[in-house]
């Protein structure tokens, strides 16, 4: 297993957030939604948010292996008989077939953005409305997580 790209993948969510949550792009948006105001923003250790969300990106990165690539189902199916010969040569001809089948940015993306419609947007949905958030709120948080799966899923599908 190639962990690069997992690490990789784990700063997308703050290079996309920098760029989503810019006050020219969704930042004043979310900020009124949220209800957030620049001295609830100073008051944050940002060392510490940072640190948190990349080793929570981190984790996200590694379980997304599960959600894009298909090779992955194999071994969880396998993963309490693998010291058993006929599972490690069923493993070993089903990798020789088929390893490389659907490992694309493209499916990985597509993916990505099916875990974020069908993933985040019911987690975030319920708790922005019993929040009594908008939509908007919803749907700039719902966007960013969809965009930034997207292009996680893609790097860990291509590369991982």
């Amino acid at each position: 297993m190639n962990f690069l790209p997992i690490l990789g993948a784990a700063l997308i969510p703050t290079v996309v957030g920098f760029i989503w949550y810019n006050p020219k792009v969704f930042g004043t948006a979310w900020m009124k939604a949220a209800e957030m105001t620049e001295e609830k923003m100073k008051g944050a250790n940002m060392a510490v948010v940072f640190g948190v969300s990349l080793l929570l990106s981190v984790m996200l990165s590694f379980v997304l292996q599960t959600v894009v690539i298909h090779q992955m189902h194999i071994y969880s199916a396998l993963m309490n008989v693998m010291d058993q010969p006929q599972a490690q040569e069923l493993l070993k001809t089903f990798m020789d077939n088929y390893g490389t089948e659907f490992r694309t940015f493209k499916h990985g993306a597509l993916h990505g953005t099916i875990a974020g419609i069908f993933i985040v947007l019911p987690v975030l949905g319920t708790n922005a409305l019993f929040e009594r958030k908008g939509w908007k709120y919803i749907l700039v948080n719902v966007g960013y997580w969809t965009v930034t799966l997207a292009l996680m899923g893609g790097v860990v599908c291509q590369w991982a």
